[in-house]
């Protein structure tokens, strides 16, 4: 069985994330979706508010596991004893920053492997950022997040004066 780890801070979970998600599912046997907490970080959801998140949109996938972690990615690997590393890429510039941390993951643990999956171009510009950015000024994003994201989206951030959030 080879199990594999697909990390990121989740703040808050995308579309894109999702399909990253079920398209590594589908290829390993045991998927843990480890949800980041670095305390150097400023988050709009708190790491239990991410994992719920997290859970719920990935609900649908038998065999995924959501858990939340710190410290160093391959120090929770070995714990889980997952072998294999997840990483998306939307665009060449991700490819440069996932390829540093690449090698140093491989640095640091030789036996564990980075896998990279190519998303679709229509999730190419997405990011957690963009989202809430983009919410914040009343735009659009239920095709973006998934329903119970969009929900805490609004339950957190009211709509601005004069600006409609969709």
């Amino acid at each position: 069985m080879i199990r594999a780890m697909y990390p990121g801070s989740f703040d808050p979970i995308t579309n894109g994330h999702i399909y990253i998600a079920e398209r590594a599912a589908a290829i390993f046997d045991d998927l843990t979706v480890g949800v980041l907490n670095n305390s150097q970080k400023k988050y709009t959801f708190s790491k239990e508010e991410r994992e719920t998140m997290t859970r719920e949109a990935l609900s649908h996938l038998p065999n995924v596991r959501v858990k939340h972690f710190e410290g160093l990615l391959v120090d929770f690997m070995r714990a889980e004893k997952c072998r294999v590393i997840i990483r998306g890429l939307r665009a060449l510039s991700d490819f440069e920053y996932e390829f540093q941390l690449a090698l140093m993951n491989r640095q640091l643990a030789p036996e564990i492997e980075t896998f990279f999956i190519v998303t679709e171009a229509r999730y190419s510009y997405l990011s957690s950022r963009a989202v809430k950015e983009v919410f914040h000024f009343g735009g659009a994003i239920h095709d973006m997040v998934p329903p119970g994201v969009f929900r805490r989206l609004r339950e957190r951030f009211p709509p601005l004066p004069g600006l409609r959030q969709a």
